[in-house]
């Protein structure tokens, strides 16, 4: 494939004939990376599986880890799903557009090469104008993974993507940085409660507000099987080593403080994956603050961005410091887990 084109787009207003430009890729059977509110989505029209394969390919992603299926309208779930039951209806008119996908029971138009040969299927709407509008001008649902080699931190500009996807995909339209900067929440109501299958942009007590209670499955514990495909992967690591501290703040920044102290030692380079709050208690490495604590939208908004820019720096070692699991913490927490490949030193 020739070189990745890139376009800039503007937000707000974004220029209908870049995005017939976008939309047209689309149709043709290829690739295009687009901005949605969480983070840069790698598209293809979900209704062609040879496109849906492209995706797989250019990510090198397992072929079993179904893709979502994006919609800009809650009509195209008309001819997409069998039956849109009361819960998902609520969830719908409440929370769509927006950073919640639902799980539904497929039709045949679907092909089981963008499920991964399930019979459901993952659908959202995107809360983003150049989503909506690339979805709209190519009159198709468009499945869109994450645009970022299959393993590696999600993107949420278009420099991470074109790092990653340059030369294998057709496109990339950059409308400057994502909003919520981790993926959306996934949830299964095929049962009396529902489950979140995958922590997200969305939190559990917002839907909780909507639907009463709702459970986290058990397979996003470590050593546990999940019941989301995708979840048994790894996902969002940084090129380094990294290690996650949890326990009280005052232990967090003890513990990693020795830590850096002795890799620095060995002659390691290393990363300190801070917050606001702490930043400037740390001795040794290379210290960024990925947000502020009492605000969880800088953290996950930066998230992704923080371990892109410790793979620049060349850092052997990352040592993060972990937060609270309420509300958006929950999702910043899950990517943190994977991203350490769930090494974790844990205080009381």
């Amino acid at each position: 494939m020739a070189k990745t084109q890139l376009i800039k787009v503007d937000k707000k207003n974004p220029d209908r004939e870049k995005i017939r430009q976008a939309a047209k890729v689309i149709k043709n059977g290829g690739l295009v990376a687009f901005p949605t509110e969480t983070v840069y989505g790698l598209g293809a029209n979900a209704l062609d599986e040879n496109a849906a394969k492209k995706i797989y390919c250019a990510k090198g992603r397992p072929q079993d880890n179904p893709l979502i299926v994006h919609v800009c309208s809650i009509k195209q779930l008309d001819y997409l799903v069998k039956e849109v039951n009361q819960k998902a209806l609520l969830l719908m008119e409440k929370f769509w557009p927006g950073p919640l996908t639902i799980i539904f029971d497929k039709t045949d138009i679907i092909p089981s090469g963008t499920t991964g040969g399930l019979d459901t299927v993952a659908i959202r709407m995107p809360r983003h104008p150049v989503a909506l509008s690339i979805i709209e001008q190519s009159g198709v649902p468009i499945a869109a993974p994450s645009a970022n080699i299959s393993g590696r931190p999600s993107p949420v500009c278009a420099q991470d993507v074109l790092e990653d996807m340059d030369g294998r995909i057709d496109l990339i339209l950059d409308s400057g940085a994502c909003t919520v900067g981790v993926e959306s929440t996934v949830i299964d109501l095929s049962e009396d409660v529902p489950m979140i299958l995958r922590p997200g942009g969305l939190t559990k007590e917002d839907i909780e507000s909507v639907l009463g209670n709702v459970r986290l499955d058990p397979g996003l514990q470590e050593g546990q099987r999940p019941k989301s495909p995708g979840q048994k992967y790894r996902h969002y690591a940084p090129k380094a080593h990294m290690t996650l501290i949890e326990g009280p703040l005052e232990f967090q920044v003890k513990t990693i403080n020795e830590l850096a102290k002795n890799s620095v030692k060995k002659g390691l380079d290393v990363g300190i994956m801070a917050t606001a709050q702490t930043r400037h208690l740390y001795r040794f490495g290379k210290v960024i603050s990925v947000g502020d604590r009492n605000a969880p939208l800088t953290i996950s908004s930066n998230l992704f961005l923080v371990l892109r820019k410790f793979d620049r720096m060349g850092v052997s070692e990352i040592f993060a410091e972990s937060i609270s699991k309420e509300g958006l913490g929950l999702a910043v927490m899950n990517r943190l887990y994977k991203a350490a490949a769930y090494n974790i030193i844990k205080g009381t």
